[in-house]
Order: structure tokens, then C-alpha cells, then sequence
């Protein structure tokens, strides 16, 4: 094992955008649930703000694990094509679970930001999006779109291990992405859970109190 929990993978993270830590409008971003305690380290030890954005992953009809596409908590939605094609799938076939997944990710966003609070404004902004890990990257494609929807001028993603062919496909495809910092890249990738000891699901109760924690 890589990481002993998602605290660990944050702070390892930490250490790799350490120069980043006096940089003018630098806002960290969770990736709700497992993505906000690896950030929270994050923007803990650089004194940053601390948010998130909510996706929530497409999974295939016939296995609800495998991710084609996304959605955010604004209703966009995400669909990987190249996907699409190979599974003989269509937008019409996907629109039930589209549907449903947007509705939790709405919910989702109220649950933790609450209503109090301001929409998430992103002007001129450097954000760095970090999750628990990367397989297939759809939900962190949409959170891309969705950094950008809000108006952020640098996006940078963060994550503690990536696929290697998604990292290279972020890399050619996001032109929106400026950098990418990954701790592994493994030549064989399973699951992210694979490379922490501790993988316990997140839950709602604790992203809202690291929300409010930094």
C-alpha cells in the first residue's frame, strides 16, 4: 500500500504544490465524498480556501461501476464517446441514470455547502481539483467543465494516483488543464482502493465538518 488513508495521500500531495502556497486567488476543490479529505490536507497545510464541486459518475447500464460520463451539480453532463461507441450505447439509453444522477448531485451540493451559502464563483481563480484517485477520469472531466463554467482561469488536478492512460488522455485532451500532479501512475491500474490501506467510504457528516474546518 501506497497510503495509510486519504489524510495521508493529502499530505504527501501537500508537498508537491508547496510553491503554490502564496500564489494570489488559489482555491483548493473536492471532489465530493472521497476527493474533500485529501483536499482538506491540502489546503490545510497551504492556508487556502477549501470548496468543492460536486459530480457524480454515469455508470454503465449493465455495470453500474464502469463509468461512461458524468454529471455536475448544474446539471452538465459529461459522456465519454469513444466509450459510448465501444458499448454500443446511446445518450437516450443513459438518460434515466443521467437523470437520477443529477438530482443526487444537487442534493448533494446542498447538503454540504448549504443553502446560506454563496454559488461558488471561480473569477479569475487558480483551482487546484483533487479527488482520492483517477480511473477512467469522467467525473474529474466534468469537474473541469465545471471550473471553467464558473470562471476559473488556471485548473490544475491533483490526485494521489492516476490510470496512466487516463493521464494521458487529460494531458492531450483537457487543453482547460494546466497541470497535472500525480503521485503514482501505475503501469497496471485496478481500483483506487487498492493503493491505500484504509479506503473506508466518506460520508456526508464528515465532508460538511472539513468543509467548515479550514
Amino acid at each position: 500500500m501506497y497510503f495509510k488513508n486519504r489524510t495521508d495521500a493529502g499530505k504527501q500531495l501537500a508537498t508537491q504544490l508547496e510553491h503554490m502556497k502564496n500564489l494570489d486567488g488559489l482555491i483548493i476543490i473536492g471532489l465530493p465524498r472521497g476527493g474533500v479529505p485529501v483536499a482538506h490536507e491540502i489546503a490545510k497545510q497551504l492556508g487556502v480556501q477549501l470548496d468543492i464541486i460536486v459530480t457524480r459518475k454515469i455508470g454503465a447500464p449493465m455495470n453500474p461501476e464502469f463509468a461512461v460520463g458524468a454529471v455536475t451539480e448544474n446539471g452538465t453532463v459529461f459522456l465519454d464517446q469513444e466509450v459510448l461507441r465501444r458499448m454500443h450505447l446511446s445518450r437516450e439509453a443513459l438518460e434515466p441514470i443521467i437523470n437520477t444522477e443529477q438530482r443526487e448531485a444537487a442534493r448533494r451540493l446542498t447538503v454540504y455547502r448549504g443553502l446560506e451559502k454563496a454559488p461558488l464563483n471561480l473569477s479569475n481563480n487558480t483551482v487546484v481539483l483533487v479527488d482520492d484517485g483517477v480511473a477512467t477520469g469522467a467525473t474529474m472531466r466534468a469537474a473541469i467543465r465545471s471550473a471553467k463554467e464558473k470562471g476559473a482561469k488556471t485548473c490544475i488536478v491533483a490526485v494521489p494516483v492516476i490510470a496512466r492512460d487516463t493521464l494521458e488522455q487529460l494531458t492531450t485532451q483537457e487543453s482547460d488543464v494546466t497541470d497535472i500532479v500525480a503521485l503514482i501512475v501505475p503501469e497496471t491500474f485496478i481500483a483506487v482502493g487498492e493503493y491505500y490501506s484504509e479506503f473506508s467510504p466518506t460520508t456526508d457528516k464528515e465532508v460538511i465538518r472539513l468543509l467548515h474546518s479550514v
